[in-house]
């Protein structure tokens, strides 16, 4: 886990009031150890140990053509929260402090959790998936199939917010996704070669996974599961498989999940149908079942 960084104050107001004094405070944290030059910068007003607002925002999320720079915004906030508090307490607390709720989870954790990256519901990633739920549920785990296609996930817009507070500027289905992984003992993915990289669907999957990153980055003590990659390319030969297999070491490695092995199936574009495959529905199976035996680590 890369941890965050130290805090160096920028701003300490004290803002006395009818009804107390109110503490305005700014610091700056060094994230530069994670992106080069990253700061983030946390505004909060307290009154005694009662956290009032909250503003948080960093240098990534400005790019070249905006005319603002993060601590720029964030000591603008600062005088317009002062300004708003002596002129007009009460409608200023009455807004400051309220957050959105954000969705409730509705599926409830499974031990092994398996991404079925192809938008082909029923082709032949979906049968490798259902191989894999067949050997965990052998093994007494539970089990679940989740298909990006079917989710309603926006794609990552690279505006670098999950790096304020761990959690992505769209409340969708990505983030109970992200609730699962987080659960599972083990993350399978099952994803075709398509135009040498993966589906588009699953693609939005692993960038949305960045504020998972941003949340481990952050500080949060997330358990990460051991991590499977079952993929099938229409052409002959296993070199046809280096894109996705360098994508997905790449998902892997920046969430912290421990590569588990693969089982690749090439020349599918041949035989047509996986279950011809000799002794790959056996590989599937053990390989999956030999994760449940040595789980990783859990801090």
């Amino acid at each position: 886990m890369v941890m965050a960084g130290n805090l160096r104050s920028l701003l300490r107001t004290d803002i006395e009031t009818p009804d107390g004094v109110y503490i305005l405070t700014l610091r700056a944290e060094d994230l530069s150890s994670l992106y080069p030059g990253m700061v983030r910068y946390l505004l909060h007003l307290a009154k005694g140990d009662e956290v009032v607002g909250t503003f948080l925002t960093n240098t990534y999320e400005y790019s070249p053509t905006v005319p603002l720079d993060a601590e720029t915004a964030a000591l603008q906030k600062a005088a317009a929260w002062e300004r708003e508090l002596r002129e007009n307490r009460e409608r200023f607390l009455s807004v400051v402090g309220k957050r959105m709720p954000r969705r409730p989870f509705t599926l409830q954790p499974a031990d092994v959790v398996v991404v079925q990256g192809s938008p082909r519901a029923d082709g032949n990633c979906s049968i490798m998936a259902g191989w894999a739920v067949e050997a965990a549920e052998a093994a007494g785990k539970t089990a679940r199939v989740v298909y990006p296609d079917d989710l309603s996930i926006h794609p990552c817009i690279g505006c670098y917010r999950c790096y304020n507070t761990g959690t992505c500027t769209f409340d969708d289905e990505m983030g109970e996704l992200i609730h699962l992984i987080v659960h599972a003992s083990l993350l399978v993915v099952c994803s075709p070669v398509y135009t040498n990289t993966v589906p588009g669907g699953l693609k939005v999957v692993i960038d949305r996974c960045q504020a998972l990153h941003a949340a481990r980055t952050l500080g949060a003590r997330r358990a990460m599961p051991a991590g499977l990659l079952l993929a099938v390319c229409g052409r002959e030969g296993l070199s046809n498989f280096s894109c996705l297999t360098s994508v997905m070491e790449a998902f892997m490695g920046n969430l912290g999940i421990r590569p588990a092995g693969e089982v690749l199936a090439d020349g599918i574009d041949r035989v047509r149908d996986v279950r011809l495959v000799e002794g790959l529905e056996e590989r599937v199976k053990e390989r999956v079942r030999s994760c449940l035996l040595s789980p990783p680590l859990r801090p």
